[in-house]
């Protein structure tokens, strides 16, 4: 089954603490390490860390016509920092994961199921283990 572990974050922000040149590096290192496990499992589909809201665009067309902004929909403290898609046996596999990921030390991990999708094949329903 495919899930995805969905990692919340402090904003970091001009006016905040902001993490040490070592503890950046400490945490590039944790991550690097946890990467490997997870390809070495054979479990890693993708890994995505995101840019800061900052660096954000949004489009709607909630109005009826397009409109769109920099910057994030809404001021937030935690915002969307990575996700990353697994295909693991169930949700104990994907909990178990969760609990090994280094951000979790500063951040939240959400542990979401897969519903459907898309590759170079179309939408898909990821398959239960059997």
């Amino acid at each position: 089954m495919r899930y995805s572990l969905i990692f919340h974050a402090p904003e970091l922000d001009e006016s905040g603490p902001r993490p040490t040149d070592e503890q950046i590096a400490e945490m590039q290192q944790l991550m690097n390490d946890y990467v490997t496990a997870l390809t070495d499992a054979g479990v890693l589909i993708s890994a995505e860390m995101l840019e800061p809201t900052s660096a954000t665009t949004t489009v709607t067309r909630r109005t009826g016509s397009t409109v769109i902004e920099d910057g994030p929909f809404a001021e937030v403290k935690e915002s969307l920092a990575g996700v990353f898609v697994l295909e693991v046996a169930g949700h104990d596999a994907a909990l178990a994961w969760a609990e090994k990921f280094p951000g979790g030390s500063y951040g939240v991990v959400e542990i979401r199921p897969v519903a459907v999708f898309a590759d170079h094949d179309g939408w898909q329903t990821p398959c239960s283990p059997e």
